[in-house]
């Protein structure tokens, strides 16, 4: 925190060829004397002696990092600043007591639950159990972590870590019990076993996050930030800071060196000049700098003064404009390049995942449900309205090529059905059409495209060709969104994004959303968008006419 005087000083040597290695030992030793600092960090020649005292833990460098949709890169120790992560360890270390004791209790009520299920033998070595259990889970967190210290960190990626924290956990319980050669119990009870601890680790994890949320609501375990530049990177930090309810963000005002008109509820401090003077009197925990690369003299000194007085520079690029994901670092030869997308669907283990889930989900469905949305439909679809129970209509599919798409005809028999779109209060949208877009069963002959292979349950939205070729020419990256296969429903519709598009401004959130979900595809969010799509099938939604 500022206004905190304990200094680490250092020896080291100013020779280029060894000054890197020689900072690093001496940093690491913890030696007192004094330290180097370099008025520019890339040129190791540039490296001089200083008589100041300086807060260093490491060798300084750059990790790019993401921050709800925009990339940041912060300006790191190698050794973390162990003032600012107490609560972070604090909160980490709750959560992984929490998840020794449901491990535990689960299994003593196991033992004494189905006692007639195990050999006797087991039973004597039930005390075994309980440490390899115990060793098993404690090998699963050290590789998984717990990640709920995280300030912004969604259900989905809460669930996902949990899942693969058991699943791991359950592999190298039975190695050991194999080699222990204590293989007695029931196969179905072990089963039974991390059923329940899945379960239970998944509500206890969503459980105190929500609780931590509502805890840094009340104004408890909160950040104090400033936000060194007031322009349009600027604010997309301030926008994604309120966005996420919970995370315990105070945002005390902007810097900016031209006056600018200020969203209500925060204001300009100053100028970019007057930020090292308010930090010393504040007790500010991380500042964020959205400054050009123009004003690389202002950026160091406050750089500077942030490391010297241990609280956390954070760096936004520009280019979170034209990228919504955490770089990923790759390299040419000996030059380091980063790669602006990385879609997990690319990969063979994943694309698998998607196309088994797809099937299996669809032909649930087809099966068990769809028999009896079919006969309920198609009579109120003739009851209504002369025409046929289908709709086809050509649209956009993966890589652009186009597909017949499936739907319940909700609209009376017309000649611009593959060129207009609904719009509310539509003539052509019957009584009972209106009913099926209203509650989404229009959508469900859909499952047999995703049988046939060219939709997935979840995607972006499949459009008419007509608004492809129109969109496309004025909305940048429109065509991201083909990179993935259409879904029946998708992140953008589950956020509000569907229907009508009156404004060009609501079709570029869509292709926003839609893009955003190729880049953090995960088989856990696709579970999330099914959920948020039932319980709005349930209450209705307002744009869907």
């Amino acid at each position: 925190m500022c206004g905190d005087n304990r200094f680490i000083y250092t020896f080291a040597t100013a020779n280029a060829q060894t000054g890197f290695s020689a900072v690093g030992s001496a940093l690491r030793s913890g030696r007192r004397g004094r330290a180097f600092e370099s008025p520019n960090p890339d040129n190791v020649d540039g490296w001089q002696i200083v008589s100041r005292p300086l807060f260093f833990t490491g060798i300084k460098a750059a990790k790019p990092i993401e921050f709800g949709c925009i990339v940041i890169f912060l300006q790191y120790n190698v050794s973390e600043m162990k003032q600012q992560l107490r609560y972070a360890h604090l909160i980490d270390t709750c959560v992984i007591i929490g998840d020794f004791l449901i491990i535990n209790i689960l299994m003593v009520a196991i033992f004494s639950l189905f006692n007639d299920h195990m050999a006797d033998d087991f039973q004597m070595k039930s005390w075994l159990v309980h440490i390899v259990t115990n060793l098993c889970y404690a090998l699963s967190i050290t590789i998984f972590g717990v990640k709920l210290s995280h300030r912004i960190i969604y259900a989905e990626k809460i669930v996902q870590n949990a899942f693969w924290t058991v699943v791991f956990f359950f592999i190298v319980f039975m190695a050991f019990m194999t080699i222990l050669k204590m293989q007695e119990v029931s196969r179905l009870l072990v089963m039974v076993y991390f059923m329940s601890t899945l379960a239970a680790l998944v509500l206890w994890r969503l459980g105190f996050r929500f609780a931590l949320k509502h805890y840094r609501n009340l104004g408890f375990n909160y950040k104090n930030i400033i936000i060194i530049g007031a322009g349009n990177n600027g604010m997309a930090v301030y926008d994604e800071m309120l966005n996420e309810d919970g995370a315990g963000f105070k945002v005390l005002g902007f810097f900016d060196d031209s006056k600018k008109e200020m969203p209500q509820g925060t204001k300009l401090l100053g100028k970019v000049d007057d930020a090292i003077e308010f930090i010393r009197q504040n007790p500010i925990d991380e500042v964020y700098c959205t400054l050009p690369d123009s004003d690389e003299e202002k950026i160091m000194r406050l750089l500077s003064f942030c490391e010297n007085n241990m609280i956390r520079f954070y760096i936004v690029p520009v280019i979170h404009r034209y990228m919504k994901k955490t770089l990923k670092l790759d390299s040419l030869g000996n030059i380091p390049v980063f790669a602006l997308r990385d879609e997990p669907l690319r990969y063979p283990l994943n694309k698998f995942i998607k196309r088994t889930f797809d099937v299996i989900f669809s032909l649930c469905f087809l099966i068990l449900l769809f028999p009896i949305v079919f006969i309920i439909v198609s009579i109120g679809i003739k009851l209504t309205s002369p025409g046929p129970i289908f709709f086809t209509q050509e649209r956009t599919g993966k890589k652009g090529r186009s597909f017949r798409c499936y739907k319940f005809r909700t609209m009376k028999v017309n000649g611009q059905a593959d060129t207009a779109q609904a719009v509310k209060g539509d003539p052509r949208v019957t009584r009972f059409g209106a009913f099926l877009r209203r509650t989404n069963l229009d959508e469900m002959p859909q499952f047999f495209n995703v049988l046939i292979g060219n939709m997935s349950v979840v995607g972006p939205r499949p459009h008419m060709l007509k608004h492809t070729i129109e969109y496309s020419a004025i909305i940048d990256k429109y065509m991201l969104r083909h990179l993935a296969k259409p879904g029946i429903t998708g992140w953008a519709q589950v956020n509000g994004y569907r229907g009508e598009t009156k404004e060009l401004s609501q079709m570029e959130k869509r292709v926003e959303y839609d893009v955003w979900y190729i880049e953090n595809w995960s088989f856990f969010l696709d579970l999330k968008i099914i959920y948020l799509t039932i319980k709005n099938m349930v209450k209705g939604e307002k744009n869907a006419y």
